[in-house]
């Protein structure tokens, strides 16, 4: 990549140089960040640390304005770094660069302060843009990861809570949505009232509904019935 090449996103930083900290224990991983992210003009390196209690060290003492942070260091991980540079430098943009995948490692991450998440062997355009977005102040999430945090932010399906239910308490259900009462049910289903006001109590637990009504517009919405 050669030195002249222009930053290819939309900030001003023609006249503005932001300072990047690179926290990497990996000797080639961090001697390829440092090589492409020179190449723009609009970067500078201010400092690079091999742990995550070297790059906290580093962060307090550059205060960079990002800070680009593997997660899996040596001594400290990167996701309790972030949290420590956080606590001291609210004002610093964290940048994950990671091969870490995993929904608890990306949800912890970002609870930790870090602004961007980046997933290492994508382009250094995607790079720049998690660095563009961290420091106007955005949240950037690598696509690859992107689902597994919506999904995760999504609240449960109730789909689940049917798998409780009883083949009984399903076949009440259905009458619910039908609209029947409790003694239309008892008749259609050969019961006493008392044990079908006993599964349509045991429906609402199960789907941590308050009423009837709830009960069936969930299993409505869930395709069940």
């Amino acid at each position: 990549m050669a030195p002249e090449t222009v930053f290819p996103l939309k900030l001003p930083l023609e006249t503005l140089v932001l300072r990047v900290l690179i926290v990497e224990d990996d000797p080639m991983m961090q001697l390829g960040l440092e090589q492409s992210l020179a190449a723009y003009p609009q970067l500078t390196i201010v400092g690079q640390a091999e742990d995550g209690y070297l790059g906290v060290a580093a962060a307090l003492e550059l205060q960079p304005d990002v800070v680009v942070m593997d997660i899996g260091l040596p001594r400290l991980d990167g996701i309790a770094a972030t949290q420590k540079i956080k606590e001291a430098l609210p004002n610093v943009r964290v940048v994950m660069l990671t091969s870490h995948t995993t929904e608890t490692e990306i949800i912890a991450a970002l609870s930790s302060g870090a602004d961007a998440y980046c997933i290492k062997g994508a382009s250094v355009d995607r790079l720049l843009t998690a660095i563009e977005a961290a420091y106007e102040g955005a949240t950037y999430l690598d696509p690859q990861i992107a689902r597994k945090v919506i999904d995760h932010l999504k609240p449960p399906t109730p789909a689940g809570n049917f798998a409780q239910l009883s083949q009984r308490e399903l076949e009440v259900l259905k009458l619910m949505v039908e609209g029947l009462t409790n003694p239309e049910i008892a008749t259609h289903l050969y019961l006493s009232p008392n044990t079908v006001k006993t599964h349509v109590r045991g429906i609402m637990n199960k789907l941590a509904v308050d009423d009837r009504v709830q009960a069936a517009v969930v299993a409505l919405r869930a395709g069940i019935v």
